[in-house]
């Protein structure tokens, strides 16, 4: 009865929707998880709600992640459940493991071959060896294209016909890019060296060719979980194929709209046909998003639904569950430097006005894009952190500082508090708690190690609970030592802490995150999508990674491009799947075609800049007003209360609603721009021949100062 309770206690807070995900029966299960719906959170409760229920053993499961942060996230949350011995692993993790346990038996004796963490040395090598000169950008490209073979079970002699098929756009021609394969695969074996792919196929070989170690593994692992489904490519669904042995204890979590990664062989066709592979099959659709405000879920389901090909079929309308929060703003700029600049002005004023710097984001479609935002942002000295750029943990002053950590451990009594003899030890590496440093390099690596105090901090209160008999326990704080086998834990699985500072991101890193304030920036033809984008099926993914920045935002989001590359350059055009300008004055739905207008429709198209900040302005109350909704109001609060009362009498005398004469938005632009002649009265939006003619020489007197009794006596008015 207790274990049944516990198992109930599980379910508590759940939506409908994730309810039916944890109490689906066992066998194959597909949960479709949209951005934002809790995933992780469905998942883990439905591991919980079967291992307290006396379901399955916690030990006979294996949850498989794509990242070693989502992995420690799911343990973190089952161990808050109550529930330990879950492996939660990535694909490659899990595979390490078993071929490691396994080496003895299968390599009859050998040392295990040492695991290569990059390709690039060798794939230089193997290009010198077939006559190619690759630099380090073109020895990349080719590792990437050896990975994507590899990965899709492509051996080198089947490489030119497989990239023809697939539409690889190879930085050589195929037959050379085979060569380059060969002498790779040649020179690792003569080096006695593996590659994370080679590693995936050796697990898979050892079950499918080597019966007691697949008994074995099939043993230990009963009931599998699968995250980010959508991702697996066709070595890790061979993998997964090998662990379940025919069994279908398999729940599968996946959204095929943030199918981004087919460039590495990933590919959604086994989300997208899960049920067709297991017959009844249940499959379960998360629509609930918790992450956003409903302006953004607007947004993204605005985009989204315009996608076309097979993971249309699977495309998920979220539904907003936060309060509302403020309109996506979308900015045209005249240049590249004109848009960084005013993305880090933006940055500068949200950190000013408390948002705290790492919950603020620039996404971009390539890493190129990025040295633009680093020196826009070490101008307005904001703190910055570029995502993928160099691993935590292998950064020089993180590496200093754990040796200083470690040395300290010998001079620092151990009745220190955990943060103080953090701060202390830092001391050895110059690090102070004082203000940082201004922007740029200095103020990164100063970030960097006060991620360390505040880890320390977070670590030290979560006291060591230790046994001291059967009924009894106490709690011992930890210790320096303790923090340092933490952090060379994390070091390991690049657990990595949050470092305060703007992340500056691809979209292809940024999946999985999520921040208070984005920026997607560079959203112009030729970038998003991107000139290689030539088939349908790669102008959808393209579409699809827009789809995952929008849903990186939780409250504030703004879009925008430049109109050129450089000053002066030539001039390019939004991206397709940004909301289309209205010429009324809103937005289109994204993608829609543009319909007939006549020349006054014409006429409102003519582009209006902000005369604050200078972006263009495509909503109409923004146009109307001429100004961005964020930036400073000037209003002149004694005009417009005069505005105010003339349109009332106005109103009155004719008998119809106040916002017939002028809206509020078009007093409120009359009482912020001021207009002093004809022209500058009919350039607001809402102003047309029509009304000028009625009021205009009114609206001026009052600009002017007048008195509503001076234009407006109490009397009739008539037209």
């Amino acid at each position: 009865m207790v274990v049944h309770s516990a198992a109930e206690r599980v379910l508590a807070g759940l939506d409908p929707e994730q309810r039916s995900a944890v109490t689906a029966p066992a066998g194959p299960v597909c949960i479709l998880a949209g951005a934002g719906t809790g995933k992780t959170r469905a998942v883990t409760s439905r591991i919980a709600h079967r291992a307290l229920g006396g379901d399955i053993s916690a030990r006979h499961v294996l949850a498989v992640t794509f990242t070693a942060r989502a992995a420690a996230e799911m343990r973190a949350r089952l161990t808050a459940l109550g529930v330990a011995g879950v492996q939660a692993r990535t694909f490659h993790a899990a595979a390490l493991r078993q071929v490691r346990y396994f080496a003895p038996r299968l390599l009859e004796g050998r040392a295990m071959p040492e695991l290569l963490d990059s390709k690039v040395r060798v794939v230089t090598l193997a290009a010198a060896k077939v006559g190619l000169r690759a630099d380090r950008a073109a020895a990349r490209d080719l590792a990437g294209e050896i990975e994507w073979a590899k990965s899709s079970l492509v051996e080198p002699g089947e490489y030119v016909v497989a990239a023809a098929k697939a539409l690889r756009d190879t930085p050589y021609e195929p037959a050379r890019v085979a060569e380059v394969f060969a002498a790779y695969e040649k020179l690792k074996r003569g080096n006695g060296v593996i590659d994370f792919e080679d590693m995936l196929r050796a697990a898979v070989w050892g079950i499918e060719e080597h019966a007691d170690v697949a008994e074995q593994v099939r043993g230990q692992y009963r009931h599998f979980v699968v995250d980010e489904y959508q991702d697996v490519n066709p070595l890790q669904q061979r993998l997964l194929e090998a662990w379940l042995g025919g069994r279908d204890d398999l729940t599968v979590v996946g959204d095929a709209s943030q199918t981004i990664y087919s460039f590495t062989g990933a590919t959604s066709s086994y989300l997208v046909d899960f049920p067709r592979r297991y017959r009844g099959a249940t499959v379960v659709r998360l629509v609930r998003d918790y992450r956003s405000t409903p302006q953004v879920v607007g947004l993204a389901n605005a985009v989204i639904s315009q996608a076309r090909g097979a993971e249309a079929r699977l495309r998920l309308e979220l539904h907003g569950q936060r309060p509302p929060g403020p309109e996506p703003e979308l900015r045209i700029f005249t240049d590249e430097p004109a848009e960084a600049t005013a993305v880090a002005a933006r940055c500068r004023a949200l950190v000013g006005g408390g948002t705290p710097a790492r919950e603020i984001a620039v996404l971009f479609r390539t890493n190129a894009q990025s040295e633009a935002y680093e020196k826009a942002l070490t101008e307005a000295e904001v703190p910055y952190v570029v995502q993928g750029a160099e691993r935590f943990f292998e950064r020089p002053e993180v590496r200093q500082a754990m040796i200083a950590l470690r040395a300290a451990t010998r001079s620092i009594p151990g009745e220190t508090p955990l943060p103080a003899a953090v701060v202390e030890g830092l001391a050895a590496v110059g690090w102070t708690p004082d203000a940082p440093p201004a922007g740029g390099a200095a103020r990164e690596r100063w970030e960097a190690l006060a991620a360390l105090v505040q880890l320390a901090e977070e670590y030290a209160a979560t006291p060591e609970v230790v046994p001291i008999g059967e009924a009894a326990a106490i709690e011992r704080p930890v210790t320096l030592g303790d923090f340092n086998d933490e952090l060379a834990r994390r070091a390991a699985q690049q657990h990595v802490p949050t470092v305060e500072g703007v992340t500056l991101a691809s979209l292809h890193s940024a999946k999985g995150l999520e921040w208070d304030a984005v920026f997607l920036v560079g959203l112009a033809e030729g970038t998003l999508p991107t000139t290689y984008a030539k088939t349908p099926e790669q102008v959808e993914e393209e579409r699809r990674l827009l789809y995952v920045g929008i849903t990186r935002a939780r409250e504030w989001l703004w879009l925008s491009y430049a109109a050129a590359r450089s000053p002066g350059g030539r001039a390019r055009r939004p991206s397709r799947f940004l909301p289309q300008l209205d010429r009324s004055g809103g937005t289109e739905r994204a993608g829609a075609g543009p319909a007939r207008r006549g020349p006054e429709q014409r006429r409102r198209t003519q582009v209006v800049s902000c005369r604050i900040c200078g972006a263009t302005l495509l909503a109409g109350a923004d146009r109307k007003l001429g100004r961005c909704p964020t930036c400073p109001s000037d209003l002149d609060e004694g005009l417009f209360a005069r505005l105010h009362e003339w349109r009332q009498r106005v109103a009155g005398a004719q008998k119809v609603p106040a916002y017939v004469v002028f809206t509020d938005a078009t007093l409120t632009a009359l009482a912020e721009r001021r207009p002093g002649r004809t022209e500058e009265l009919i350039a607001i939006a809402g102003i047309g021949p029509r009304k000028l003619g009625l009021y205009g020489d009114t609206v001026l007197a009052l600009v002017a100062g007048a008195e509503v009794d001076e234009v407006c006596p109490q009397k009739s008015f008539e037209i």
